[in-house]
């Protein structure tokens, strides 16, 4: 995916977020990863719901905070949704079967992804989500 000059949006509440993730996902390519940043409770396990509706997936979305990965099939392409919070060194990844993960040819979505930022592909986007209020928030890709 190509993202240009960075871009941002405003939201009011968690279903613009979705809205806006959902119209993310239509130019996704297969094999993009996304890093997705923010404190806890910022939008991020909400932006992978959107991204699930746009690339046609139907599954319920749920963090994968204690799972640490969530496999959503059945879309346009197959949505891998991580969670790094839990993890505290970098060899946790390979455990994970990170790399398998980043070859399966479907789309990364990676919350706290810059915890280990040297393992994210070069290409890697990153989606930074910024808390106003209660409601509100900046998302910047």
């Amino acid at each position: 995916m190509k993202t240009g000059p960075p871009s941002h949006r405003v939201t009011a509440n968690p279903g613009e977020t979705r809205l806006i993730a959902a119209e993310f996902a239509r130019h996704l390519r297969a094999g993009t990863v996304l890093s997705l940043i923010g404190d806890l409770g910022a939008g991020k396990t909400e932006f992978v719901k959107g991204l699930a509706t746009g690339l046609g997936t139907n599954d319920e979305v749920t963090s994968p905070t204690f799972t640490l990965v969530h496999e959503y099939q059945g879309g346009r392409l197959a949505l891998f949704h991580m969670d790094f919070y839990r993890l505290n060194e970098e060899g946790e990844l390979d455990e994970l079967g990170f790399e398998d993960y980043l070859a399966a040819g479907g789309v990364c979505a990676i919350e706290w992804g810059d915890k280990f930022p040297k393992r994210l592909p070069q290409d890697t986007v990153s989606i930074r989500f910024t808390i106003h209020d209660q409601d509100r928030r900046t998302i910047v890709w």
